[in-house]
């Protein structure tokens, strides 16, 4: 899956995969490059670093599940381009996954100086411009859904899911458990609860964000929801794997970092073969749950078999 800014927008509803994503993608960092601050705006060396680490990079599996889960709805959703309601949506979660990137990279927690594929940014700026521009990027999110314009009772709902998702019962709380857990043997059943909270709850976010954002029917939401437990999960033994199995090229970080620093992973606790194993049983679990969403959820179902055959 490559991302071609220049791809056409408009109607993607029968386009393929790649050209739904191209697509999907363009329109997100057009989107992302209007609602962060111009570098050029006081105190401009923030805003530089904020736009550094958001804008031209990463994977953006999150905004790209929150298009999808838009599509639930139905209707002109799977033809024309994402609704302000999707690209609300999208924005938050990217920009709340870019701080918890900045964060994570710090001296304080991981000390990486890689990150898709360019130095870090504390690395490019100076560590308290990076803990600045984590912050602003927090706050952005937030505004992004409070100045939505969406029903007030909408962008309630939108704040409140992010908020569970990335506070201290979710990935917040999970990078603290990550973090404390460095040299310890954990049970799987510690390890799924850590992944579930640091890396699968905002995931899901995205997912269940965009179907209600939408205005997807309850039973849809709950089974995107059920879609988005199961495939965060499988997200982040994918990346355990990949920890392994990779190199700093293809993945755009520092890898094998986890097996040198002792981080308990689920190659580590499982083993290469059961973890792998494990991750398609969970791919089978996220297609089971959209079984009941026929043809609105061919994107969410596209998306969860490229998530887990990924390779970077």
């Amino acid at each position: 899956m490559n991302a071609v800014a220049s791809a056409p927008l408009g109607r993607v509803a029968g386009a393929s995969f790649d050209d739904w994503v191209r697509s999907r993608l363009a329109s997100f960092e057009k989107a992302a490059e209007e609602a962060l601050p111009p570098a050029d705006r006081v105190p401009a060396r923030l805003h530089q670093a904020m736009r550094y680490a958001a804008l031209g990079g990463g994977k953006r599996v999150r905004p790209l599940l929150a298009y999808a889960a838009a599509e639930l709805a139905g209707g002109s959703a799977q033809a024309e381009r994402p609704s302000v309601a999707a690209h609300s949506v999208a924005l938050a979660v990217e920009f709340v996954h870019v701080y918890s990137l900045i964060h994570d990279d710090l001296p304080c927690m991981d000390d990486d100086v890689l990150r898709r594929g360019k130095p870090t940014v504390h690395v490019a700026f100076d560590e308290a411009t990076a803990m600045l521009a984590g912050d602003a990027l927090q706050a952005e999110a937030f505004r992004v859904l409070a100045d939505a314009p969406l029903a007030a009772e909408l962008r309630a709902q939108l704040t409140s899911m992010l908020a569970h998702a990335s506070s201290t019962e979710g990935m917040c709380g999970g990078q603290a458990i990550d973090l404390a857990a460095v040299g310890r043997q954990l049970t799987i059943d510690e390890l799924e609860q850590m992944h579930r909270m640091k890396t699968g709850a905002l995931l899901e976010a995205a997912v269940r964000m965009g179907a209600a954002a939408a205005g997807a029917d309850a039973a849809a939401v709950a089974a995107a929801a059920a879609y988005g437990r199961a495939l965060g999960l499988a997200f982040q033994i994918v990346d355990d794997v990949l920890d392994v199995e990779g190199t700093a090229e293809s993945l755009g970080k520092t890898a094998g970092k986890d097996a040198r620093e002792n981080k308990p992973t689920y190659v580590s606790v499982l083993g290469l073969a059961a973890a792998k194993a494990r991750a398609a049983q969970l791919h089978r679990e996220a297609l089971a749950a959209l079984a009941p969403l026929d043809a609105r959820a061919r994107r969410l179902r596209e998306l969860a078999d490229y998530i887990v055959g990924r390779t970077s």
